[in-house]
């Protein structure tokens, strides 16, 4: 652990010593901590224990964690154990199907490689796969901003109302964020945006995270609680709903934090277009129905039983219910296509069908 200058990415390399640092999310927003990532264990600790989370950034480190399953390889080890490694780094987490996508594309990249080219071409990779994605989320947002844009035009300039659930911001990405990166694209050219911010439980990434972000910014924004998204739609002050994905199927079925699927159940009650940002390297292209296939993760029940807070003592954790009450930890929902209004990606935004979908990624193989 180390503290450093605020850092432009949550996830970047050491150039001195070919470590990764990332930023431990877990202390945001009241402490900014760096952890150093130097083997396998410690990646698989970073994304199990999220250190790191959000799909994209998952993928991102999962990448990272393949050169330093390189980088720490015994020497002459054989190819049994470099697969072993991508196999328990592909374990780490169940839903978030960019963390398979980005460790499959590193290890195929040095498959064939004399091992002495290994080490290089693992960390050029790594790099690629992180600016891919941040080139996806900055076209996301130029996509996306239209639709901001549109609302802003119908409204004669007055805020542009968005709700956003967990926290799917540069934190979870690499740079911009997928639900954000619209939001600070319309914001950056001038349109009045007011972002309400589900606090997301458990874990709290939006009153954490999401908040920590857009105030950075300068964006318009209030936290609210978890249950509050189907009243402010009721009575029309939200005019867009824009989440972020761990895994979408190509027929449009959407897993994302625990919640989702209620805001999109109170979005479609209130005549409100729901829209899901993503790169396509959070589609599934071999899943047809998500409610059936997608593996939902189960979690520690102390991520619900306990919350973190500050007091002037510093972070501090309590216990909430009683303490001998069971707890049951979904960390996912899935929304149907049905519910979904549409797509926001790098190529553009598209409705959420199986025809749609394939139109703007007819190069992938489903």
């Amino acid at each position: 652990m180390k503290s450093a200058p605020q850092p432009l990415r949550p996830i970047w390399l050491d150039e001195t010593n070919g470590d990764v640092n990332v930023i431990d999310q877990r202390s945001l927003p009241h402490e900014l901590v760096v952890l150093e990532l130097q083997n396998v264990d410690d990646t698989i600790y970073a994304i199990q224990e999220m250190v790191v989370r959000g799909a994209p950034l998952i993928g991102i480190t999962a990448a990272y964690g393949v050169y330093l399953a390189v980088k720490t390889a015994p020497y002459g080890a054989a190819e049994d154990y470099l697969l072993t490694e991508c196999n328990r780094i592909k374990a780490a987490r169940p839903t978030a199907v960019n963390l398979q996508w980005a460790v499959d594309r590193v290890r195929s990249e040095i498959a064939d490689l004399p091992h002495d080219d290994r080490l290089g071409a693992a960390r050029r990779m790594a790099g690629i796969i992180a600016e891919e994605e941040a080139e996806n989320c900055r076209l996301i947002g130029r996509h996306g901003m239209r639709l901001i844009e549109s609302i802003s035009q119908q409204k004669n300039g007055e805020p542009v109302n968005i709700l956003t659930h967990c926290n799917a911001g540069w934190l979870a990405t690499i740079a911009y964020g997928t639900a954000t990166a619209p939001i600070y694209t319309a914001h950056d050219l001038g349109i009045d945006v007011h972002v309400w911010v589900d606090e997301t439980r458990p874990l709290n990434q939006g009153a954490r995270l999401t908040a920590w972000e857009l105030g950075r910014h300068g964006v318009s924004h209030a936290v609210i609680t978890d249950n509050a998204g189907g009243h402010l739609m009721q009575h029309g002050m939200v005019d867009i709903v824009i989440v972020g994905t761990d895994r979408t199927t190509y027929t449009g079925d959407v897993a994302n934090k625990i919640g989702t699927y209620l805001k999109a159940l109170a979005a479609r009650d209130n005549g409100v277009p729901f829209y899901v940002a993503l790169p396509s390297s959070t589609f599934d292209w071999t899943m047809r129905d998500g409610v059936a296939e997608i593996p939902i993760e189960e979690r520690d029940p102390d991520e619900i039983r306990y919350i973190q807070g500050h007091t002037e003592d510093g972070l501090r954790t309590v216990l909430v219910p009683p303490a001998d009450s069971p707890t049951a930890n979904f960390a996912f929902d899935v929304t149907p296509a049905r519910l979904v209004t549409g797509f926001i990606t790098e190529r553009g935004v598209c409705a959420a069908t199986e025809d749609a979908v394939r139109a703007l990624f007819p190069d992938r193989t489903v």
